[in-house]
């Protein structure tokens, strides 16, 4: 199980909304928590990593607590995130390429062959992120607590 350590941030019933604190700084700009980066942060649409997990310890907002994920989890959701839309980029290449009538429109098929193949495995790593959240093999559990004193927020 890969551990880290997280902040309860906000309470929401019986689960917890989790923000992970980075035992180093960002080696960018030197935050320990959320994107200190304002143009990445935007651009992403995500300011911080926070997340929700089940309150099984009953930690109170500012606790510090220790989080895990499943190792094969988090090489799975890695390989797909990253080598299916390498590969059906490839693919759309190769196919576009085929549909050229020509040599000389060989290269502009492949292009858009290959944007169509990305799309689709950007489409494919949405499809798959947005099933995986129903599935309790990749949702992050509470193990214990880090440390007794909480930190303000």
């Amino acid at each position: 199980m890969i551990e880290e350590q997280a902040v309860i941030v906000e309470i929401k019933g019986e689960r917890a909304l989790l923000e992970i604190e980075r035992s180093q700084p960002c080696g960018i700009c030197g935050a320990t928590r959320g994107c200190g980066i304002s143009i990445w942060g935007r651009f992403f649409s995500q300011r911080s990593n926070k997340f929700l997990a089940a309150n099984q310890l009953n930690a109170k907002v500012g606790d510090r607590v220790i989080v895990g994920v499943e190792e094969g989890a988090l090489f799975s959701s890695a390989v797909i995130s990253y080598v299916a839309p390498l590969l059906l980029l490839m693919a759309g290449a190769s196919v576009g390429s085929s549909f050229a009538a020509t040599t000389s429109a060989s290269d502009l098929y492949a292009a858009l062959g290959g944007v169509a193949g990305l799309f689709s495995g950007l489409l494919l790593v949405k499809l798959y992120s947005a099933g995986k959240q129903l599935s309790g093999r990749y949702a992050p559990v509470m193990l214990r607590r880090a440390t007794a004193e909480p930190i303000p927020i």
